[in-house]
């Protein structure tokens, strides 16, 4: 437990043993007190912690807040809470002050946790498999991918932060009409190489890696297969061309930091005959009905807004029967405590269909959670842009890191709440200025390491403090940083239960702010020799809680700039 958290839970259980040691000698009446809140005031001139306790307990105590706090007052006993007095504002709200040694142990817990600072046991081991990007393999991935590859892995590594056994999962739609579609578009572009007058389709791909999969399929077979059967063709072309386009996915997406514990085959659900035991299960169950020759199931008997087909007339699964299988598998065969799936807006009237059907299916459809993931626009010479000068083409995640960092990219598709649209600045994500949240943040890293160095070289090197010393730490800048430091539990479990790395991104930058400000008022350098020890001791805290961050989101942590 934080030294934050354990303040927390000392000043509870000092306001809970104040009123029953009152209520012991009749100063309160003996009444089972409320629930109440501890919380951080907005305005910390007004305390560094409030309680609603004496307001919530008027009714039961028959007496007013106020007069009901004096009394709490009076018991209180902050000896070891890590705070130094209280004082009562207003009808009865309680404000608390924290006490030197409160600050000093913040630097001295996050001096021994290091890397491990700011994690916690929140998630209890629970086991959360976390799906994200997931693109067609069909073609290459495009800007919304990135963002979906940035806040999926981020988010997995706030949920291991957090607590979680976490795995991370891409599942790869290698089976239905997308595959059939990228056959098509295959054979069209093969033939098209021996034969005149041959048409692609309008809803075909029409990308150029089609044209150069059926060449280098040509410059292996020739045309051996041009007068083959059609399926024969067909199947020949895929298994050519999907593997190495998986592999493309897979090395594109390592490239962008993210490696996944699986890859998961739409096929293998074909093939093990799940998609077909969805079908059957919620037939057995009576959970269906047929209409026109379809088999349709009545999700709206289970929350959906109306009833949908399973099986076509044609004997062909919908593309949601797998989708079924696969989250049953997920939650059931596999047994993973909650599953999220990363996914963009425009899936969200599926939601609800998936979720109806587990339910049907016995499953507890709370433990499937989706983050929906609104539209990318990347702006450039302050004005948004489609194509990519450079190719002329759509820009996918490969031209996008050719032409940014990726500290840039990671960074950056976290700044906003994943249901928020998101205007990505490509000028801004190369500017090396104060103007660029990454480099700002990543310059009070280097900062810190330059700090270091530069005593280093006049032969000043950090050493641990006494308490005494640590208490010299008493410059409003100083307080609030430290102040800022002992948040960072509470912000990865906020982060966590809220499926929102950008809460993350926002305090690291406010972080990077706070040291600042406190390095350009106050001296770290000074004759004071304990007071600069002791301000080394924060700039080393700083360091530590911006590395752990940037780690967490696989940032680079420069040591100079």
């Amino acid at each position: 437990m934080s030294t934050a958290n354990k303040t927390v839970s000392s000043l509870r259980e000092a306001i809970i043993n104040a009123v029953k040691a009152a209520q012991s000698e009749g100063l309160l009446p003996d009444a089972a007190m409320p629930e109440f809140t501890i919380e951080t005031p907005a305005d910390r001139s007004h305390g560094d912690l409030a309680t609603n306790a004496a307001m919530v307990s008027a009714r039961a105590f028959r007496s007013a807040p106020r007069k009901i706090a004096e009394t709490i007052m009076q018991k209180l006993n902050l000896d070891g809470t890590g705070l130094e007095r209280c004082e009562i504002a207003g009808p009865g709200f309680m404000n608390f002050f924290f006490s030197r040694t409160y600050y000093t142990s913040v630097l001295r817990e996050i001096a021994s946790e290091g890397k491990s600072y700011g994690r916690s046991d929140y998630g209890s081991g629970k086991r959360v498999l976390v799906e994200f990007v997931s693109a067609n393999p069909t073609g290459p991935m495009h800007v919304g991918n990135a963002r979906g590859g940035a806040l999926g892995d981020t988010l997995s590594s706030v949920l291991e932060a957090a607590g979680y056994e976490v795995a991370r999962e891409f599942y790869i739609n290698d089976a239905g009409n997308q595959i059939e579609k990228f056959a098509t578009s295959l054979e069209v572009r093969y033939l098209q190489l021996y034969k005149e007058g041959i048409e692609m389709p309008e809803d075909a791909y029409h990308g150029q890696d089609i044209t150069d999969h059926a060449k280098a399929f040509a410059e292996i077979n020739g045309d051996k297969y041009v007068e083959a059967d059609s399926a024969e063709r067909r199947k020949a072309l895929v298994d050519f061309a999907l593997p190495q386009n998986i592999e493309g996915l897979e090395r594109d997406l390592l490239k962008y930091r993210i490696k996944y514990d699986r890859w998961f085959r739409e096929s293998t659900l074909h093939n093990s005959g799940a998609v077909a035991n969805v079908v059957k299960q919620l037939t057995e169950k009576g959970h269906t009905y047929e209409q026109d020759g379809a088999v349709w199931f009545k999700a709206s008997e289970f929350g959906a807004d109306k009833d949908f087909v399973l099986v076509r007339s044609n004997g062909l699964p919908t593309y949601v029967v797998p989708d079924i299988a696969y989250h049953y598998d997920k939650l059931v065969t596999r047994g993973f405590d909650k599953a999220i799936d990363v996914l963009g807006a425009d899936h969200h009237g599926y939601v609800p269909r998936l979720k109806a059907a587990l339910t049907a299916l016995g499953v507890d459809a709370s433990r499937l959670d989706v983050v929906l993931m609104q539209m990318v626009f990347l702006v450039k010479d302050g004005e948004r842009v489609k194509l990519s000068k450079r190719s002329g083409k759509a820009i996918t995640l490969v031209t996008l890191l050719d032409e940014i960092p990726i500290d840039a990219a990671r960074f950056f598709f976290n700044l906003r709440e994943a249901n928020t649209p998101f205007e990505f600045d490509l000028d801004l994500a190369i500017d090396n200025s104060s103007q660029n949240p990454v480099y700002y943040v990543q310059y009070a890293h280097a900062r810190i390491c330059n700090i270091f160095k530069t005593l280093a070289s006049e032969g000043i090197e950090p050493r641990e403090c006494t308490d005494g010393e640590l208490a010299l730490l008493t410059a409003p800048e100083e307080i609030e940083l430290i102040n800022k430091l002992a948040a960072l539990s509470d912000e990865i479990t906020a982060a966590a239960k809220d499926y929102d790395p950008s809460r993350i991104t926002r305090y690291v930058y406010d972080t990077a702010t706070l040291f600042h400000k406190f390095y350009n008022a106050c001296r770290v350098k000074n004759e004071n020799e304990a007071l600069m020890q002791a301000r080394l001791n924060l700039c080393a805290a700083v360091r530590t809680v911006i590395s752990n961050i940037l780690d967490m989101f696989k940032i680079t942590a420069p040591t100079s700039m």
